[in-house]
């Protein structure tokens, strides 16, 4: 009976605070981590309650109070950081947002800008942390990160543009190949005359996809930019920051924002962080990385493996990618922990190294 009395006042108590809100349902409830900010505790209290306003009930890791939110007291950013992992692990709280998290190689984050020329918000596929320690791969990893992204925010088929980088065009044929294969993947087209789903500058200022894919240090730069264009660069006023690690079999909600974020980029997070738990982020998650194993993402990656052949003397490195490029075998030359290197992709790894052996390139 007491249990049946508890759930009743729970529903009711939820059915107010949804009048007040208007926002329905249980409260997501998100840790925010205050110390560390280059504007101050008072900054982070300011998003913490203006993220209250909105249905989430904000656990304030810091040193300051204030009605609507609940403070967690700590000394300084090292135990507050404890803390909230503390917090996580115990389920106390469905997500955080910190300023700074060691994510395991394999995740990283998906960030979420307001981009200036229209107005248009635009998830940037990714900001922080490593989704592979090869590129390709790692932006290929990337674009099904911000289709999860993308979707568990409401947007059943979100377009994807591929940032005009180094590695944009081997990514959009990994894509292409996935997309025939049977993923469900729908390419932006650039709002540039030629078309096509690499995108340049313009299309980063129009927001023309959903999704931009890029790698997470130009993603990283992209949010910096775009969310602290107004202000100089110190405090970044727009958007919602540099989002949650993602990664296959990760399920611990942990939203990035920088030591220049604004209140309300931090409120921004908090929101994000939100929607996340309400619309199940990592069912959205498990459902999208099946369906890209079934349409062969596994044999796609490992046919793009970067692998090194060693042993090239440095002045005849380029001449020697040149040489395979001759026999249609993509090579880039790189510098390796034991000097020159040429990288080609696993399988073209022996052809290439007897190609460079019959030239004289290699003993």
């Amino acid at each position: 009976m007491a249990n049946v009395e508890k759930m009743i006042a729970e529903t009711f108590l939820e059915m107010a605070q949804g009048l007040e809100s208007g926002s329905y349902g249980k409260r997501p409830k998100i840790a925010l981590t205050g110390m560390g900010s280059e504007h101050g505790e008072e900054n982070a209290m300011k998003a913490a309650l203006m993220a209250a306003k909105d249905g989430v009930d904000v656990y304030y890791i810091g040193s300051l109070e204030a009605e609507g939110v609940t403070t967690v007291k700590v000394a300084d950013d090292e135990e507050g950081h404890k803390k909230m992992e503390e917090m996580l692990a115990n389920g106390e709280v469905d997500g955080a947002v910190t300023m700074h998290f060691p994510f395991p190689i394999g995740v990283s984050t998906v960030g979420r800008v307001v981009t200036p020329a229209k107005g248009k918000e635009m998830f940037v596929a990714n900001t922080t942390g490593t989704s592979s320690a090869d590129r390709i791969e790692g932006m290929i990893k990337n674009t099904i990160y911000g289709i999860i992204a993308a979707k568990t925010c409401g947007i059943a088929h979100p377009t994807v543009g591929i940032l005009n980088v180094d590695g944009a065009r081997q990514t959009e044929k990994a894509l292409k190949e996935l997309q025939e294969n049977g993923y469900d993947i729908t390419f932006a087209e650039s709002a540039r005359a030629d078309g096509g789903c690499v995108m340049r500058g313009n299309d980063v200022l129009q927001g023309t996809p959903d999704i931009m894919v890029t790698d997470s240090l130009t993603g990283n730069i992209m949010v910096k930019m775009l969310s602290s264009a107004a202000t100089g660069g110190s405090f970044e006023a727009t958007g919602y920051g540099y989002g949650p690690g993602i990664g296959e079999g990760y399920e611990q909600l942990v939203m990035i924002v920088s030591r220049a974020s604004g209140a309300p980029v931090i409120a921004g997070a908090i929101r994000y962080a939100a929607q996340l738990v309400r619309n199940k982020v990592f069912e959205v998650a498990k459902a999208e990385f099946a369906a890209a194993k079934k349409a062969g993402l596994k044999k796609i990656l490992d046919a793009r493996k970067a692998a090194a052949i060693a042993g090239i003397e440095v002045m005849d490195l380029e001449d020697a990618v040149k040489a395979l490029w001759k026999i249609n075998i993509y090579a880039e030359s790189g510098m390796g922990c034991t000097g020159p290197i040429i990288r080609v992709s696993d399988a073209n790894l022996e052809k290439a190294h007897e190609e460079l052996k019959k030239a004289g390139y290699i003993n």
